[in-house]
């Protein structure tokens, strides 16, 4: 176990959480429904990465929502703040050692759907890493050729899926496409994303679902729309936007995930 992994033990004391989430943007309510939580600045864990970019908290927060323990992660680095596609490797791994069995990722994204506008929320059925790299190359052994094709947990999306539903909130459902960023797409990329088969697109989650399976995790993963993609309206994109209308969707997202896990049986 690693040294991160021994410091947060320690902080965690006799909890021992089931599922971790990683928090991209206006998802703070979800934070705001652990019950006693467990505080800690990702600058006072040892290893742990900073985020650059704002919006992003930059804390690891553990407790309880309703029964369940949870572990969750608020704010991540992204391959575009350093060029470094295993940003993210100690966190996931971090979680997998202090128990973690499930990992529920989010993120903001643009729709490549008219039907899928600002505010909604979208299930990843699959993903298409087209960044062209990947948090695994260098990696030694077998081990390394992780298998992708059940890459997000169907029992996971299933709940997900009957959490929406039962609190009659529409998801989406789709294909999240990974750029590398910083900069937005252009209208001709769009286009091609779109002849691919993206229903979104955005600048994360894609390295850690291959990192999460890697260290054996179950994966399960959100997006929350924040624009129409490059091209669809005209209008330029900034990232200003982005957090002004992920907490729109965020709402709606945080409510489905804390019915996901409170509801587990």
């Amino acid at each position: 176990m690693t040294a991160t992994a021994n410091f947060l033990k320690e902080k965690l004391g006799t909890i021992s959480p089931r599922y971790g989430i990683v928090l991209g943007s206006g998802l703070g309510a979800l934070v705001e429904a652990i019950e006693k939580p467990i505080r800690v600045p990702y600058s006072q864990i040892p290893g742990f990465p900073s985020s650059s970019v704002s919006g992003h908290a930059g804390e690891f927060v553990a407790g309880r929502l309703g029964d369940v323990p949870v572990a969750m992660l608020s704010g991540r680095v992204h391959y575009y703040e350093r060029g470094d596609s295993n940003g993210m490797r100690l966190p996931i791994e971090t979680l997998k050692q202090i128990g973690v069995e499930s990992l529920i990722l989010t993120n903001s994204a643009g729709s490549l759907r008219e039907d899928m506008p600002p505010g909604s929320v979208m299930r990843i059925a699959d993903h298409i890493a087209f960044s062209g790299v990947n948090p695994l190359i260098g990696e030694e052994g077998d081990g390394r050729f992780v298998g992708m094709t059940n890459a997000y947990d169907a029992a996971l999306a299933e709940r997900m899926e009957e959490a929406a539903d039962r609190l009659g909130i529409p998801l989406a459902r789709g294909v999240y496409m990974w750029f590398s960023g910083p900069s937005f797409e252009t209208p001709a990329e769009i286009r091609m994303a779109r002849i691919l088969g993206a229903d979104a697109v955005g600048m994360s989650t894609v390295p850690e679902v291959i990192l999460a399976r890697f260290f054996g995790l179950r994966v399960a993963a959100a997006s929350v729309i924040t624009n129409f993609a490059a091209g669809m309206t005209g209008a330029e994109l900034s990232h200003e936007e982005t957090k002004e209308m992920a907490p729109l969707g965020g709402e709606r997202l945080a409510s489905i995930l804390k019915q996901m896990i409170t509801s587990e049986s």
